[in-house]
């Protein structure tokens, strides 16, 4: 079992999985084991249900949900962020792998 859990939410769960791979490289490197995954808004409740989640990060498409997942995990206490738009466009995983460190600690 990775040590932390980090879950991508986007519109389709698809535009998402290239920037996952790139922070799956980025975790390796660092020599973290880390499980990030990408899943589409309509998955994303049965994740949060299921899964041990130590942060979830919105892709910017999605950014209008913010409010509504920060409510969905206030009680798990889970961190919720946006991607930052040009990190996610460039798809600079190292840079979204350390946003989502620095909201774990």
């Amino acid at each position: 079992m990775a040590d932390k859990t980090i879950m991508l939410v986007c519109s389709a769960g698809m535009s998402t999985s290239l920037l996952v791979t790139k922070m799956q490289q980025a975790a390796s490197e660092k020599g973290l084991d880390y499980e990030i995954f990408a899943t589409s808004a309509t998955e994303a409740d049965e994740n949060i249900k299921n899964k041990v989640i130590d942060v979830l990060l919105l892709g910017p498409q999605v950014s209008f949900m913010r409010s509504q997942y920060e409510t969905k995990v206030a009680d798990k206490g889970i961190p919720v962020d946006v991607i930052n738009m040009q990190d996610y466009g460039m798809m600079k995983g190292e840079n979204v792998l350390n946003a989502a460190i620095e909201l774990m600690n």
